[in-house]
């Protein structure tokens, strides 16, 4: 049944990501050009509004110009912190391991360039939002309800008009769904995984203390979600910068070779660790612009229904505010986070692992004739392994790998003193000796990915041997804020979708998915996440590149009138 579901992950996934322009042997998909070709077109129609208006943003987001009379359900601050709670944190964490163990260094770069393209598509989405909000009484018995309900389904509707209903009902499904998996189960995924790997703490125990804690938060509503996600956004994201900027001071020297490695990379490189041979450009660009997009979320229309949510008269500020969320995120944090993994020169590096047959870490991959590797391959019935070595290691041969890296030697002892010899079979998660001795866990060296490589990148970069406890601390916070913040987004939709007594049974399925995802393989709660992603994309984008003309309205408009100065606190 596991296997089916990944070959039809695997189909989709194809589809979303790779369906589009052949050029050689590769192809652009449709999603990126969308993505990429939006971004480029918001920052050229609004003149550059990244660049121009930042410090506007920064001021706003401050406080100096709230006014607490105006309509919404929480400040400018607490709405970005929000929106920064479902984007920093795992995607900075775990997703830029992922995209530098696929698609190498140069990943990064197409990071930056999603992220510096993403400040306008941000600004354009999130004034739309706040254009199209929807403003009802709120019901002091159900304050889970909220008062206001914004996003894309709201301006697709409202601003295109009721023949665009059905595309307004698509992308509410969708984001409903990405809500539960993407942005709930990776992150429960990836907590439960780091305490896995540190600690041996089962994944079931983890889900379920994150989900009781999810609960207790979401029922709160919007207004108890933008308390909890103000505190914990900017204490942890603080702890994890500080943490990385101290390992950058501590390899100054290592800075500047480590950032042209990026950008030689980008364009020429040489091969993500997981992918020997993989070396493409189109490949290498491909897996920096998922992580970009999984990490700063523009273009996607989710972080709009948290901005939607602010206390402002005027849609175009809330944009200034909004468009800071990539820069922090993409151009700041996860190129923090890549420096230390690229200076610490962990990205490639096998260590002892303990390789529990039963992990979702296990995959099993087919070396192809050009070099490359074959993914989600069916597992076989059985893996002969002689003094450690598996026999017949030859090109079109089922391996097993631990993240998608083919394990050479296994060893039936941590300090690899032992050669296993006898029979591995995957089926049950067992692996035999020729003695009958029978063994669940082996042991042998492997590469690190996601939120367990950044830990390690941490814990060698600073002194002593506690700096991973810095990632497992921000992965528990930051993938708990993440998932509070998602929630509040699906409830959104089904609040479209069937009406505010539909936002409970939202909130419990939620919480009973987020438990799902964490004992779920980390590689198809990526994968489901992804396919999501590049599905909720089209609508949105599309809707947004057609609304163009009503946001350099609202944002011409608001500067010409400088609303602000009405509020600036006389000294």
């Amino acid at each position: 049944m596991l296997e089916t579901i990944y070959q039809v992950a695997d189909t989709l996934e194809n589809i979303v990501w790779n369906w589009g322009i052949p050029v050689g042997e590769e192809s652009i998909p449709f999603v990126v050009i969308l993505l990429l070709g939006a971004g480029v077109y918001f920052t050229i129609r609004l003149g550059f509004v990244q660049f121009r208006r930042l410090g506007h943003g920064f001021a706003v987001v401050s406080g100096k110009y709230d006014d607490p009379e105006d309509t919404g359900d929480v400040t400018h601050f607490q709405a970005l912190s929000t929106a920064l709670s479902a984007t920093v944190g795992i995607g900075n964490i775990a997703g830029v391991a992922l995209a530098i163990h696929w698609g190498g260094p140069g990943a990064l770069f197409w990071m930056w360039v999603t992220g510096v393209l993403g400040m306008a598509t941000k600004f354009s989405e999130v004034t739309l939002s706040q254009k199209y909000r929807n403003v009802r009484e709120p019901d002091p018995e159900r304050p889970w309800e909220g008062m206001v309900a914004g996003g894309p389904m709201y301006y697709i509707e409202r601003g295109l008009g009721k023949a665009w209903k059905p595309m307004a009902v698509m992308f509410a499904v969708f984001l409903a769904a990405v809500a539960l998996f993407t942005g709930n189960g990776v992150q429960a995924n990836t907590v439960a995984d780091v305490f896995q790997t540190e600690f041996g703490i089962q994944p079931w125990i983890a889900g379920l203390v994150t989900a009781s804690v999810i609960g207790m938060v979401i029922i709160g509503g919007i207004s108890r979600i933008g308390r909890v996600t103000g505190i914990l956004a900017p204490a942890m994201a603080g702890l994890y910068v500080a943490g990385a900027l101290v390992i950058l001071i501590l390899h100054w020297d290592q800075v500047l070779p480590s950032l042209a490695l990026i950008v030689t990379e980008a364009f020429n490189p040489s091969a993500g660790v997981a992918g020997a041979g993989v070396g493409t450009f189109l490949f290498t660009m491909l897996w920096g612009v998922r992580r970009g997009l999984f990490s700063n979320e523009a273009g996607q229309g989710s972080s709009p229904i948290a901005h939607a949510a602010a206390k402002t008269e005027e849609p175009a500020e809330e944009g200034m505010v909004a468009l800071l969320g990539p820069f922090i995120d993409t151009i700041v944090i996860c190129t923090m986070t890549a420096l230390v993994i690229i200076i610490t020169s962990t990205w490639d590096d096998q260590i002892p692992t303990d390789l529990n047959l039963s992990s979702g870490n296990i995959s099993y991959v087919v070396e192809r004739d050009d070099g490359r590797f074959s993914f989600f391959q069916s597992s076989p019935e059985e893996i002969r392994v002689e003094g450690g070595d598996p026999v017949a290691q030859a090109v079109g041969d089922t391996r097993m790998a631990w993240h998608e890296v083919a394990i050479e030697r296994f060893y039936t002892d941590a300090d690899q003193s032992q050669g296993f010899t006898g029979v591995i079979y995957p089926g049950q998660n067992l692996a035999v000796a020729d003695d009958g001795t029978e063994f669940e866990v082996l042991y042998g060296n492997a590469v690190q990915n996601g939120a367990p490589l950044t830990m390690l990148s941490f814990q060698r970069g600073l002194p002593g041997d506690w700096g991973h406890y810095i990632v497992i601390l921000t992965v528990l916070l930051f993938g708990i804020s993440t998932a509070i913040a998602w929630s509040y987004y699906g409830d959104r939709c089904a609040f479209y979708l069937f009406g505010p007594r539909a936002v409970l049974p939202y909130k419990i399925l939620f919480v009973g998915m987020h438990f799902v995802g964490a004992v779920s393989p980390l590689i198809l709660a990526w994968t489901i996440g992804d396919i999501l992603l590049g599905l909720v994309i089209i609508p949105n984008l599309i809707a947004v590149v057609l609304l163009t003309g009503k946001v350099k309205a609202e944002a011409e408009g608001y500067f010409q009138r400088k609303p602000w100065m009405r509020h600036v606190k006389k000294e």
